[in-house]
């Protein structure tokens, strides 16, 4: 019975594994492409749409990503601290692939 026990567990395993493989790959949109920001203070947790973003400013503190302007001021800015420009530059790095994936 032991043994039995164990092929059906290897058989589920196998099955499942096979299962999670044949998932179709559904690729990215240009016009919904997330990445997500650093995680804030409070703990809230924010994505931004590369889609919408206007420029990436990288410096030895900090990388800003401006999105979402409009006439009057009306953009956002996101931030994310480094302490490097070798760093800022592995994020923009992230950057470009995030936003490949949503070709």
């Amino acid at each position: 019975m032991c043994l039995f026990r164990t092929f059906l567990l290897a058989s589920v395993a196998v099955a499942c594994a096979e299962a999670a493989y044949a998932q179709p790959v559904i690729p990215g949109s240009t016009a919904f492409c997330l990445y997500e920001v650093p995680v804030e203070e409070s703990g809230k947790r924010r994505w931004i749409n590369l889609g919408i973003v206007q420029f990436v400013e990288a410096t030895r503190s900090e990388v800003k990503i401006t999105y979402g302007g409009g006439a009057f001021g009306s953009g956002h800015d996101a931030r994310i601290a480094v302490s490097s420009m070798e760093e800022a530059l592995v994020v923009l790095e992230k950057l470009r692939r995030v936003a490949a994936a949503c070709r």
